[in-house]
């Protein structure tokens, strides 16, 4: 058994703990570049922290998932400004455009050199720029991951910026600052943390390290997710959820993904579509798919056998099974009011397209069984 486990250089989780960002930032440099979500008056409390231990500082915000050209905007403007600090406060949109800015800061050349799929896959060689990463939402995990996921509108794609260098200094894990987060978003979020703990669990990469991680998270998600829906106001279950998201994010980094994540690069990068929502739609089904594919194909396989033990721990039932998996987790999004994927413009006619490009997916490729064409097919459209 040979695995490797690698994440943030600090964590620092609970409820309170935002009150020390601008002393950690401080820390780092002379002047930070704020990455924030669309709505720059949620960092009003961080850029006061700032201010207060004479820290300058940049906003620079980024409307919707990251694209390519936000990226270079905001290392243009970090440089512009000779900001030496990045922090990502907000969803995992800013804060894998923070990690990316960060990056480039401190790397010759320019983005494409780097990107995967669309650019030409170079690693960076020196450390990125110090990156104080503050989740606002409970979901990505990004605050803990070595990647950036980005837009590319021209190429309709998503494609990655991929290093250990990318890790944040600090990742800032504060619950409270999820409490005003509306059901809808909510429910996408945490529908992403809860599929980034299944994935990992049961892919063909998972180690005894990320498992540890998996299980305890899903046993929080089970039991917080749909309080946090329905009681935002309710610290423990924002904890709950923070928590697990953090432990999906340490998971997803060190073991990989599935056939979801698999789908959810593709149909992001040719939709208008939010990478929480696409998860949640899809979930069930590829759950369906692969214990059904498992049984076909590996009847005796480890893979199907954690199937059952996720059932155990979603469902909090000793005698579960893997079935009993798939039907609580199609309840919850039920319970979650999850919107079909049609909604976000998907038909059936795009089936091919997304599966053809969902199989080049580097996802896919850690998950438990290969799925078919037909079987990828039959679950996308399920799914509309």
């Amino acid at each position: 058994m040979t695995f490797e486990f690698a994440t943030a250089h600090r964590v620092i989780f609970g409820p309170g703990t935002f009150k020390q960002a601008g002393a950690i930032a401080k820390k780092f440099g002379r002047r930070a570049l704020v990455v924030t979500g669309q709505s720059v008056g949620r960092a009003q409390p961080l850029v006061e922290q700032l201010s207060a231990t004479g820290l300058g500082w940049e906003l620079f915000s980024v409307a919707g998932e990251p694209t390519t050209q936000a990226v270079r905007d905001g290392v243009g403007q970090a440089r512009a400004t000779q900001c030496d600090v990045v922090i990502g406060f907000g969803g995992g949109s800013a804060i894998d455009a923070a990690k990316a800015i960060a990056g480039l800061l401190t790397n010759g050349g320019e983005l494409f050199d780097y990107l995967e799929v669309i650019g030409r896959g170079v690693p960076l060689t020196q450390p990125a720029a110090p990156l104080l990463a503050i989740p606002t939402t409970a979901g990505t995990g990004a605050e803990v991951t070595r990647n950036a996921v980005l837009a590319s509108p021209e190429h309709r794609v998503k494609a990655s910026l991929r290093s250990p260098h990318l890790l944040p200094r600090v990742a800032l894990v504060d619950p409270e600052l999820t409490l005003n987060l509306p059901p809808g978003l909510s429910a996408s979020t945490g529908m992403d943390a809860l599929t980034q703990l299944i994935e990992p669990y049961v892919c063909v990469r998972a180690n005894p390290m990320t498992d540890g991680v998996c299980v305890d998270g899903m046993r929080r998600g089970a039991r917080s997710l749909r309080r946090a829906f329905e009681h935002g106001d309710d610290v423990s279950a924002r904890a709950d959820m923070a928590l697990a998201s953090l432990f999906g994010g340490m998971a997803l980094a060190n073991a990989g993904l599935g056939a979801v994540h698999g789908f959810a690069a593709p149909i992001g990068g040719m939709f208008p579509a939010p990478h929480g929502a696409v998860c949640a739609a899809l979930l069930p089904g590829v759950m369906a798919a692969n214990v059904r594919a498992l049984r076909d194909r590996a009847p005796d396989s480890a893979p199907l056998r954690r199937y059952d033990e996720v059932a155990r721990l979603l469902t909090s039932r000793p005698q579960a099974t893997a079935d009993d998996g798939v039907a609580w987790v199609r309840e919850l999004c039920r319970a979650l009011q999850i919107a079909p994927l049609r909604k976000w413009g998907l038909t059936e006619a795009d089936v091919p397209a997304v599966v053809q490009k969902a199989t080049q997916a580097s996802s896919m490729k850690a998950n438990p069984v290969a799925l078919t064409a037909e079987e990828l097919s039959a679950v996308l459209a399920a799914a509309l």
